[in-house]
């Protein structure tokens, strides 16, 4: 249909996953699709595939655009027409590959859910049926606060078969109030399920308790009701009784993370069936394969910075997923570079941004930054992970009651901040009453998970300048539109 593609790329093969025991759908067969009305939910999830991959990029937007993560160019590699370094830098535009990507899969799913909405409304009233409506319209919720929370004003569409063939956009605010009231009202209707793959009340309060804390970025106006509803939706969460934290600070990421007990809305994957986890690629060592027995070779690219690495205490146990110093294979040899012809050492120094072989030697060029391992990387590792991951998880919505407390003006109850680091192994902290420390324990806390440019923006230090990236306005708080969605759709240029 012309007016879906004008706001959304082709759509992908029908396959997802839903809350029915983390089935992995692309064992599904084609026919049970129609027999049952979450099973035909499958298309609406699964964008949520491509979204820490290149198909959809948006783990890049939102680690590589901030002060954690970085991608320098290594010499011959890793400048890809500089689509990795113009985002560390701020110096996009609307034609870089990450710009671009978003947009499509964000579309994708409003497209499939608004078409799910319109053929099961109909049939209201019956419990199974009201039930997977209100999981669709949370769900189209969910990709218009991507949307909105990336690109600002975009058009806002609610219907399949009578949508715009070329529409407009709509005030951000707009939209940011609409999918308040939609998922409030839907909310209501859910169970409350451990699954940790589909819509759930816990997927749905902390959806609402990241959208109120944002309000005034979206809206361009503070309203301190909202910090009270964050408040709220987050006891919502923490009410239901049925997340807590992991006993160790990495947990949460192992292989086999999907019942872990802190994520509440994970992207399922399986090294052979459901595949698209490949960040421990791009950060490890070609030689890094050693370490793990890994059946594929690792690209050498991704590192934390400088300044993440030192945001950790040497006791902080969540440094344990960073890699620094010596590297040693899985029987503890030394690994040598032999590019290098020297030990692998990773250091949490990187010289510049663009690194080559006029102003760096080999190893500068081949080892500076540490490396992330925060997800586990199992023993005969793949190129693709099997590990959950997860966009929603209860350490977040912890620290999300805390700063809904102190932009409230209230005093922060620590006890369960404190949860968070006495766990890697830190003593109490008590400066939760300010924000700047909060934020830079969300740094350390959420670190890899796709969540530093949002909060760096929420906070009001996104444009400020960092190692290899100058001071900047606003107008980098977003990303433009696509060229190639302005091109299909010229009510959109402006």
């Amino acid at each position: 249909m012309k007016r879906i593609l004008i706001i959304a790329t082709a759509l992908i093969s029908m396959v997802a996953c839903t809350d029915l025991d983390d089935i992995l759908y692309d064992k599904v067969p084609n026919d049970a699709y129609t027999a049952d009305p979450v099973l035909k939910m499958i298309p609406i999830y699964k964008p949520l595939q491509n979204m820490i991959d290149d198909n959809g990029n948006w783990w890049f937007a939102q680690e590589l655009t901030g002060d954690g993560v970085v991608c320098p160019v290594r010499g011959e590699h890793w400048d890809d027409g500089g689509k990795w370094r113009v985002l560390h830098s701020h110096e996009w535009d609307n034609n870089v590959e990450t710009v671009s990507r978003m947009w499509g899969i964000f579309y994708d799913g409003v497209v499939q859910a608004n078409k799910f909405i319109e053929e099961f409304e109909p049939q209201a009233g019956e419990e199974v049926v009201d039930l997977a409506v209100a999981k669709a319209k949370i769900m189209r919720a969910y990709y218009y606060y991507l949307l909105i929370d990336n690109y600002g004003a975009v058009p806002y569409v609610t219907s399949y078969l009578n949508a715009e063939e070329k529409p407009s956009k709509t005030p951000r605010a707009d939209i940011f109030y609409s999918i308040i009231e939609e998922i409030e009202n839907n909310a209501l209707l859910l169970n409350e399920g451990a699954s940790k793959t589909a819509v759930t009340k816990g997927m749905a309060y902390t959806l609402l308790a990241k959208l109120y804390l944002n309000h005034a970025v979206y809206t361009d106006s503070v309203n301190p009701t909202y910090w009270e509803k964050a408040e709220v939706a987050c006891n919502n969460v923490i009410d239901l009784g049925i997340y807590s934290l992991e006993s160790a600070p990495l947990a949460p990421f192992i292989t086999n993370n999907e019942a872990s007990p802190e994520n509440i809305f994970a992207i399922p994957f399986d090294e052979d069936n459901y595949q698209g986890f490949r960040l421990h690629m791009r950060t490890l060592h070609y030689n890094s394969n050693l370490t793990f027995d890994m059946l594929a070779g690792p690209w050498n690219g991704f590192a934390a910075t400088e300044l993440q690495v030192d945001r950790y205490d040497d006791n902080d146990l969540r440094k344990e997923g960073l890699l620094i110093g010596p590297q040693y294979d899985s029987n503890g040899k030394p690994i040598t570079d032999p590019t290098a012809n020297a030990p692998l050492v990773f250091t949490k120094y990187i010289p510049s941004l663009i690194m080559d072989a006029a102003n760096n030697t080999d190893a500068e060029i081949r080892m500076s930054g540490a490396r992330v391992v925060k997800f586990e990387v199992k023993k005969r590792a793949k190129e693709n992970l099997s590990n959950d991951f997860p966009l929603f998880r209860y350490a977040d919505v912890l620290m999300m009651k805390a700063e809904a407390q102190l932009r409230q003006g209230l005093a922060v109850n620590v006890a369960s901040i404190n949860d968070i680091r006495t766990r890697a192994g830190l003593t109490v902290d008590g400066s939760w009453d300010n924000l700047d420390n909060l934020l830079e324990e969300r740094a350390r806390e959420m670190f890899w998970e796709g969540h530093r440019r949002q909060d760096m923006i929420r906070f009001g230090k996104f444009n400020n300048a960092w190692w290899e990236k100058q001071a900047n306005g606003q107008e980098w708080n977003t990303f433009p539109i696509p060229q190639w969605v302005i091109d299909s759709n010229p009510n959109l240029a402006n």
